[in-house]
């Protein structure tokens, strides 16, 4: 198989540490994301492809994967980790912000999947993985919406991989609480950050280079036999699922 690996969101966070593991590896790397300039920055940083589109717009996403798998000379692999979240009492949602965390988080990694296949299976096949959620497996207060559609990602993941197969595997990974910029407000909330500490098996927040880790792996042959699976990197807070209650309550009431 030859080709590189498209990483939608790859400007910031999980996104831009899988690019920078990719390319430590040797791995040609596409970095999409809808910030221009962050995607350009990484793909600098680590000799890549810069794309840019929202990955609500399909027909912008599926011109700038095809134009991605041209640059890297095809694409053997996906990672699916643009999305966006948002923190509100269930009744407080609206029509439009419901819309548009499905049309981002479920139709985003749809729409890549849906033009990703035949050109991974020009490149002789591949893997996809896409970003999930604890909040997917575990749905969260304040967050109806975003633990529904990272449900349905986890779902979607699981579909695709028995009719993709055998061709192209297909797996989702559900990080816990991960310091990223998306998440720097709840680690530098000392006393949030002490709760959620405290609920969690090893007893600290999750670095982006963790969840990359685990990506990576997915993405290459020493995952071989793995297709259709969610794998949970959250430090063990899912087991104390009870005790997470009070955070999210917390959460709920200061930054809704």
């Amino acid at each position: 198989m030859t080709g590189g690996v498209i990483v939608t969101g790859g400007g910031s966070g999980i996104g831009a540490a899988v690019c920078r593991q990719l390319a430590a590896q040797g791995v040609a790397v596409g970095v999409l994301d809808r910030n221009a300039s962050a995607a350009a920055q990484i793909a600098e940083e680590v000799g890549g492809v810069a794309l840019s589109a929202n990955v609500a717009n399909s027909e912008a996403l599926a011109a700038e994967l095809e134009r991605g798998a041209e640059q890297l000379h095809g694409l053997v692999g996906l990672v699916n980790n643009a999305g966006i979240g948002n923190l509100k009492g269930f009744e407080s949602y609206t029509d439009a912000e419901i819309d548009l965390i499905f049309a981002v988080n479920f139709s985003g990694t749809y729409s890549a999947m849906r033009t990703a296949a035949p050109l991974m299976r020009a490149s002789g096949g591949g893997s996809i993985v896409n970003v999930a959620s604890v909040s997917g497996v575990r749905p969260t207060r304040g967050e109806a919406p975003y633990s529904a559609a990272k449900a349905a990602v986890i779902a979607l993941s699981q579909a695709a991989a028995l009719e993709l197969a055998p061709q192209i595997r297909v797996n989702s990974v559900s990080p816990g609480f991960i310091r990223t910029p998306l998440n720097e407000v709840l680690a530098g909330d000392e006393q949030l950050r002490s709760q959620i500490e405290a609920g969690t098996p090893l007893g600290r927040l999750g670095r982006a280079d963790e969840v990359s880790e685990l990506i990576v792996f997915l993405l290459s042959d020493r995952s071989a036999y793995l297709t259709g699976q969610n794998l949970v990197l959250d430090g063990g807070s899912l087991l104390n699922s009870a005790q997470m209650d009070p955070v999210l309550e917390t959460m709920l009431d200061r930054y809704s």
